[in-house]
């Protein structure tokens, strides 16, 4: 890949040139180092309060999980609830059904058993188009919305709730409590719902008369029943933008995820083929949530395809956590090719898939790109570094803090290309490319096949030689040199002292 091409493709899809210049700043020869640069021009955005104070992200242990997690599973829910099981129930491409699965694990839950709780009506409503359900414990009771065309109209697409008060899901009965009336009888899908200051709302998807789009995002408290709203509906967005206007103007799938006191609504917005993304809209979790004002709709998608992935309509997200509660995880569906024949909503291939969520230092979700299918990729963060990590730029390994784009710093680490026992760290945003040293010096280049490629590109996995939690890598063609930071960049070098110890220790996160 020539090297002009590799730069401009260091920028996230959809950043625009003011956000994506960040890269630029940290060439290497350009005068402050960037770490010290990024560092000092954040205290003075604070001074002058142009940025918000937040928490220091906290770092949280890597997962390891594997994609995709499911086959033929669109618009995935899952739900890990106290009882110490995940609850994973997603859209059949039959339409005719609802299903649900549950394990202690959420690879787990690839292999878990099915059950179907509900089949769709023969006759009249709730007859076509089951879509999209949710699962939600509520009042010590499981509940789960989902839409529903009718057998003589199955585009009269509207939200209904199912009850169930079994303390397993998969057991007991479900009672059908309805549907759940909107100000409009009009295309309504996509209930999902949240608790904020002790308030439970619904948000959810619809066509208001009047507005020339096909889907629109709303807000409302919960009644006295959870299928039931009361009082103000808020329009929370109209898809305007390029990007929510393809093929279709659609903003739908909303899901919400809390942290930093600011609420962050994701959203899907166009057509159901590889045009499909994610957007955002964010609130303080101190604002009146019924105030449209109160949310800011981020102008660029925040997942989208990624072609050298080779993942495809990323969207209809939620979110759930690890097993040890320390990461936040993405759930969404994709496919695995761009061109579909004919209408995408009668292609089956949309797989339900996963990985980890990462914050910036602003304290806002960073969902970086849909990783490659196979192991899910880590981060590698220096013991000698609280903020800082491995990136490729411009071929060069590096040590920065705030890595944009997320892609740039994340690897999956993989059995060695020189075998014996080896590992090998490939690059997440372009598979085929290898962290190897060449002349003591460490890149991201192209595996070319040949045996010196091979060597140079894999490493002995060691205990980290300064903290056991970490890793150390022992470059298996140089015995006793160690990948290690200096002045920034990265190398494979003899490690003696502490501090060359601390620098040749890396924290997978």
């Amino acid at each position: 890949m020539p090297r002009r091409m590799f730069r401009q493709s260091l920028r996230m899809p959809g950043i625009g040139p003011a956000e994506g210049a960040g890269s630029t700043a940290r060439r290497p020869d350009r005068g402050l180092a960037a770490p010290a640069f990024a560092a000092l021009a954040t205290v003075f955005a604070l001074l002058a309060g142009l940025l918000p104070a937040v928490p220091a992200v906290a770092a949280s242990p890597a997962v390891n999980y594997s994609n995709p997690l499911a086959n033929q599973r669109a618009d995935p829910h899952i739900f890990k609830h106290t009882d110490g099981y995940y609850y994973f129930t997603a859209t059949v491409p039959q339409y005719d059904r609802i299903v649900l699965r549950r394990a202690t694990t959420l690879s787990g839950l690839a292999s878990a058993a099915e059950t179907t709780i509900w089949r769709r009506h023969t006759s009249g409503e709730m007859g076509a188009h089951i879509w999209a359900p949710e699962i939600h414990f509520i009042n010590n009771r499981w509940y789960v919305y989902f839409a529903a065309g009718r057998t003589d109209d199955i585009w009269r697409i509207r939200m209904y709730v199912l009850e169930n008060a079994s303390a397993n899901p998969l057991t007991g009965s479900w009672t059908e409590r309805g549907r759940i009336s909107t100000p409009w009888d009009t295309f309504a899908l996509d209930a999902s719902t949240f608790v904020a200051n002790g308030v439970r709302y619904l948000v959810w998807a619809q066509s208001e008369p009047g507005i020339s789009t096909n889907s629109n995002l709303y807000l409302a408290r919960m009644g006295a029943n959870p299928w039931q709203i009361t009082g103000t509906v808020t329009r929370l967005t109209v898809p305007t933008y390029d990007w929510e206007t393809r093929g279709y103007r659609v903003a739908e799938g909303p899901a919400v995820i809390q942290r930093n006191g600011r609420i962050f609504l994701t959203y899907s917005a166009s057509a159901t083929d590889a045009n499909y993304c994610l957007g955002m809209l964010t609130a303080s979790a101190t604002a009146n949530l019924l105030s449209a004002s109160a949310w800011t709709k981020s102008p660029n998608p925040i997942f989208t395809s990624n072609a050298a992935t080779g993942q495809y309509g990323p969207g209809h997200n939620s979110f759930t956590v690890s097993e040890d509660g320390q990461s936040d995880i993405l759930v969404y569906h994709d496919r695995n090719y761009r061109d579909i024949n004919g209408d995408p909503l009668n292609d089956p291939n949309r797989r339900t898939r996963i990985q980890k969520l990462y914050w910036n230092s602003d304290g806002t979700p960073n969902l970086g790109i849909p990783v490659p299918d196979g192991a899910t990729p880590v981060r590698l963060r220096p013991h000698d570094l609280t903020a800082s990590y491995l990136r490729h730029y411009d071929y060069r390994v590096r040590v920065d803090a705030d890595v944009a784009p997320l892609a740039d710093s994340q690897f999956r680490i993989v059995t060695g290309l020189a075998g014996s026992g080896t590992v090998s760290l490939e690059s997440t945003n372009f598979p085929g490319y290898y962290l190897r040293h060449r002349n003591y010096e460490v890149y991201v280049e192209r595996n070319d096949g040949s045996a010196q490629f091979r060597a140079d590109a894999s490493f002995l996995r060691r205990t980290g030689l300064a903290a056991s939690a970490g890793i150390s890598l022992e470059a298996q063609n140089f015995p006793g040199r160690y990948l290690r930071h200096r002045s920034g960049l990265l190398y494979i070098e003899p490690v003696t002292s502490t501090a060359e110890q601390a620098s040749a220790t890396l924290h997978l996160e």
